[in-house]
């Protein structure tokens, strides 16, 4: 990488690194020690592809969502679970807001890897099916019933969500 190429590649990180973190945070479930090793590893992949890349952001991302996948499998075969507990919901206040957001990524969290990226991609990023589905590397089907068992999954887990969606119709 010549210095020119490597002046661009530190203005992308520079602009570009909270919308990766806050995208990391969401596909790790809410860790954030995991969703800056995911960031990382991506840039450090882009970096090294810097020049043969046209849409950098869309690169970044889609290793983002391929390594999660990747750790998570990898975790499964050694037998790993990981688990959050949901927090305790205070009385309504003015921290409602945050309160809302912690019992997402809690339940964000209580999702498979699988099921997480195609909520993020689906739902947080407004991402079509079909191209859910090509930067997963599977089928629009198995995005569409993914995403309809997540959602079903998600009301389960923290029903609170669903009764803030009707009060806010």
């Amino acid at each position: 990488m010549d210095s020119a190429d490597e002046q661009r590649f530190r203005e992308f990180v520079s602009a570009r690194s909270p919308a990766l973190m806050r995208l990391g945070f969401l596909l790790t479930g809410g860790d954030q020690h995991a969703a800056e090793d995911l960031v990382q590893t991506a840039l450090a992949k882009l970096a090294s592809r810097w020049r043969r890349v046209e849409t950098p952001e869309a690169y970044a991302k889609q290793i983002m969502y391929r390594q999660q996948i990747s750790w998570w499998r990898a975790s499964t075969r050694r037998g790993e679970v990981v688990q959050a507990t949901p927090p305790e919901l205070a009385d309504r206040d003015a921290n409602h807001q945050s309160e809302l957001r912690m019992v997402l990524r809690s339940a964000l969290a209580r999702l498979t890897a699988r099921q997480r990226a195609v909520v993020v991609l689906r739902y947080f990023e407004d991402q079509p099916e079909q191209e859910v589905a090509r930067t997963l590397g599977c089928s629009v089907g198995t995005v569409r019933s993914t995403a309809h068992r997540s959602l079903a999954r998600l009301r389960e887990i923290a029903p609170e969500l669903a009764q803030e969606l009707e009060v806010a119709k």
